[in-house]
């Protein structure tokens, strides 16, 4: 039995996980309204007591946990998007986190999974999540998704493979190529993002 407690959060044995998915929340500067929505929107879902992670596919419950890696070449200013077979979108590596696993921990375990390159942190944020959605998926099983998304420090030379079960292709973009894609190619917050990696780049 979980009971709201007036820091918002929940008292119950994964109080610990809950509370650090929250303080992962309240790192994220907002980029936009639409953010701060979603993150209002993930911080209430954390500390109501639901089930956060998947626990089968593709559906339930409605509502889970996802961590996307965003790998940039700071060089080059270029992103690393793929092909995923069944979302039929250019979309940032990344996957379902596992229960009680921290969400850093998943990104390490699905870059080294999808790409076989460790995961490096990025000058841009670190080991700390730099953006946050809440999207409903399309096609069958339709739930939705709160993605935590991090950026990862890489280059086209050091991925060489892919996981071709999930994956079609991969390509590198500039940022730049990115704005310039259809939206409905790409993850429907894929441009939002890179608006936010933009200017971050700028000030660093």
């Amino acid at each position: 039995m979980r009971t709201m407690v007036a820091s918002g959060e929940v008292d119950g044995p994964d109080q610990p996980f809950r509370r650090r998915l929250i303080e992962l929340l309240e790192g994220v500067e907002p980029w936009d309204e639409q953010e701060r929505t979603h993150l209002a929107t993930a911080a209430e879902w954390i500390a109501s007591g639901a089930q956060l992670y998947r626990v089968l596919k593709p559906d339930v419950p409605m509502t889970h946990l996802v961590c996307y890696f965003v790998v940039l070449d700071e060089a080059r200013e270029e992103v690393l998007l793929v092909s995923h077979r069944k979302a039929g979108l250019w979309l940032p590596g990344g996957g379902h986190v596992e229960p009680m696993e921290d969400p850093w921990d998943a990104v390490v375990r699905e870059c080294a999974e999808e790409l076989r390159v460790p995961a490096v942190p990025s000058r841009v944020s670190g080991r700390k999540p730099f953006f946050l959605t809440v999207t409903r998926t399309r096609g069958q099983g339709q739930h939705t998704d709160v993605s935590l998304w991090y950026v990862l420090r890489s280059t086209a030379s050091d991925v060489t493979s892919f996981d071709e079960g999930e994956f079609e292709a991969i390509k590198w973009l500039s940022v730049r190529h990115v704005l310039a894609e259809p939206a409905d190619t790409l993850d429907p917050h894929m441009h939002r993002f890179t608006g936010k990696l933009m200017a971050a780049m700028a000030r660093a």
